[in-house]
């Protein structure tokens, strides 16, 4: 098995602790709301995708790599309900995880684990 890159280790880390954070702030939501916020139940979900998709990126499971993306360009896809200050934003995040988890290295670290 290849080493794993240290770009792919900040990002799985990244992922990780922002859902927890995310899952944490939103969760105490749901103890002062109505019994099934549904958008609150979204919201946490997406939260827990972070969490999941960054514990297997770490892993060395190359759906996750994918998944991290989708991620992030469902995020860009958010902000253009919002302002396009956050479509830049989360555009140029989604370009820079796109370039570490993408290049040559991470791409081999992630073909070493399907064998």
């Amino acid at each position: 098995m290849k080493k794993r890159p240290l770009s792919v280790t900040i990002i799985g880390w990244l992922f990780i602790v922002v859902g927890t954070i995310g899952l944490l702030y939103h969760g105490n939501e749901l103890r002062s709301r109505h019994p099934f916020p549904t958008d609150l139940v979204w919201v946490c979900l997406v939260r827990l995708i972070a969490i999941v998709s960054g514990a297997f990126l770490l892993r060395g499971h190359n759906w996750a790599r994918w998944l991290v993306l989708i991620w992030m360009a469902y995020h860009v896809g958010l902000g253009v309900l919002h302002s396009w200050s956050d479509v830049v934003t989360h555009s140029l995040i989604l370009i820079v995880i796109a370039f570490f988890l993408l290049r040559p290295q991470a791409s081999a670290y992630f073909s070493s684990r399907l064998q």
